[in-house]
C-alpha cells in the first residue's frame, strides 16, 4: 500500500494519528467481537458450529486483548515493542485460524465463511498497523 492509500485511509498524513487510529479500529472491532463471544456463546456456537466454552474463552481472551489494543492507541505515542507485538499477534491469529479451519474445526457453513472472514480482517489490521508503523520510522 502506497503512502498517499494509506493517508486516504487513515484521512491524515500524520504517521503516529495513522497508527493510533488503525490501533483502535482494531480495538473496536476486537472487543465487539470478544463481548459478543461472551454474551451469545450458545446461540453463535450453534451458528457457527463451534463450541461454546471455546467461545467463551476466546470471548475473554478478545475483550481483554481488544481493551490492550485501546490502551495502545490512545497514547500520544505508541511505543514500537507494543505495537509490533499487536502486530506479530494479528498475524498468528489470522494464521491459527485458517490452520484450525483446516485441521480441526468442524464449522457449519457459516462458520466456514466466518473463519477465514475474520481470519483477513485480522490479517488487514496486522498490515495496515505495519505500514504506519514503518511510516512513523521514516
Amino acid at each position: 500500500m502506497s503512502a498517499p492509500q494509506l493517508a486516504a485511509l487513515a484521512r491524515t498524513s500524520e504517521p503516529q494519528t495513522m497508527l493510533r487510529r488503525f490501533l483502535a479500529l482494531d480495538a473496536v472491532v476486537t472487543t465487539g467481537n470478544g463481548l459478543a463471544y461472551l454474551a451469545a456463546s450458545g446461540p453463535l456456537g450453534q451458528f457457527l458450529g463451534m463450541d461454546q466454552g471455546l467461545l467463551l474463552g476466546l470471548g475473554a481472551f478478545l475483550t481483554l486483548y481488544g481493551a490492550g489494543v485501546g490502551i495502545l492507541a490512545a497514547r500520544k505515542s505508541p511505543p514500537v515493542l507494543p505495537v509490533r507485538a499487536v502486530i506479530e499477534a494479528n498475524v498468528a491469529w489470522a494464521a491459527v485460524s485458517l490452520i484450525a479451519l483446516g485441521a480441526w474445526l468442524s464449522p457449519t457453513a457459516a462458520g466456514a465463511v466466518w473463519i477465514p472472514l475474520q481470519a483477513v480482517t485480522v490479517g488487514g489490521f496486522a498490515a495496515l498497523q505495519y505500514t504506519a508503523l514503518r511510516a512513523t520510522r521514516a
